[in-house]
């Protein structure tokens, strides 16, 4: 692997994929498992990070980009296929002006329901280890690929549980075709300035994992990550604005912004409890907080989703 000090690759803030990546959210009201056309939806700049709680199988089936899992950059110029675990980050960027191919997204619950795909992404680590989550597929193996999804396609369209065991038949497929290709394209570690802006993301990733009451968010400030991360607070906000074109205060509020939603949209959580779990040691400064960012109480927020949700499900 050689070493590339002269690409600035963007990383986006920590976020749901679907807001660039793909039309639409990611359907929070049950579903566990989600396909998307990459032609209909194609990003045409970069691919947020992974959210941690999403598994990811992304199929590049044609056009040509740079794609970056954790600390390593890929330049993708034929079909290939990337399996990318929760926490990770990534980017990608497009070089090229067609871009078709397939996403899959899966939630953890989605294993738990079937123990049997848990067990072969165990066996081939396909998503464990990143010198294996990247390959090259061989023209014979594009296309079957290519059928799977196709398939997973009409079959996610259908009501059922049954349509969850074939998903995960199909995506069990799909490993064991990656497997045997093995083809790993060649990949450049990135420089060790994009390392401190990855170690950033990761420890604002684990600071943010797991909240509750008992275990809230300790860091909020751009110089306690940096204190954390033993880096200049000031340098560790240039490099940031230098790759993602934001700050990490910024950064860091929108983080935990996106985090105040999914407690107010998810749980039934107290706003006592959510302000307390977000970082702030008293309600009514985590109003205050949320108002100024989004324009709207969270009291109102939860209010807006709760009958936003009502309504959907008819």
């Amino acid at each position: 692997m050689s070493h590339s000090n002269s690409h600035n690759n963007s990383i986006i803030q920590l976020a749901d994929i679907n807001e660039m990546f793909v039309s639409g959210e990611f359907d929070n009201e049950g579903r566990d498992i989600q396909v998307y056309n990459r032609e209909n939806n194609s990003c045409i700049k970069n691919l947020k990070p992974n959210r941690r709680s999403f598994y990811q199988i992304i199929f590049f089936n044609s056009g040509s980009g740079l794609f970056t899992l954790g600390l390593n950059e890929y330049k993708i110029k034929q079909p290939s296929i990337a399996f990318v675990n929760p926490h990770e980050i990534i980017s990608w960027e497009n070089t090229g002006k067609e871009s078709t191919g397939h996403i899959c997204l899966f939630r953890k619950s989605f294993l738990d329901d079937h123990p049997a795909l848990s067990f072969i992404m165990n066996k081939y680590r396909l998503f464990n280890d990143n010198s294996k989550s990247v390959i090259s597929l061989p023209p014979d193996d594009v296309e079957q690929v290519n059928e799977l999804f196709n398939k997973m396609h009409k079959e996610a369209a259908l009501p059922g549980p049954q349509s969850g065991d074939t998903l995960q038949a199909y995506i069990q497929l799909i490993i064991v075709a990656g497997t045997r290709s093995g083809i790993q394209p060649d990949s450049t570690t990135l420089s060790n300035e994009f390392r401190h802006v990855y170690d950033f993301f990761q420890l604002l990733e684990h600071e943010t994992a797991g909240l509750s009451y008992d275990n809230p968010v300790k860091l909020k400030s751009a110089h306690e990550f940096a204190a954390r991360l033993a880096i200049h607070p000031n340098y560790l906000n240039a490099l940031s604005k230098k790759y993602t074109g934001e700050t990490v205060s910024a950064h860091i509020r929108n983080r935990l912004l996106e985090e105040s939603k999914i407690l107010l949209k998810r749980t039934d959580w107290t706003l006592e409890h959510i302000a307390f779990a977000i970082g702030f040691t008293a309600q009514p400064g985590f109003s205050q907080f949320f108002k100024n960012n989004t324009g709207i109480t969270p009291a109102d927020y939860r209010k807006k989703v709760t009958t936003e949700m009502y309504i959907s499900n008819g």
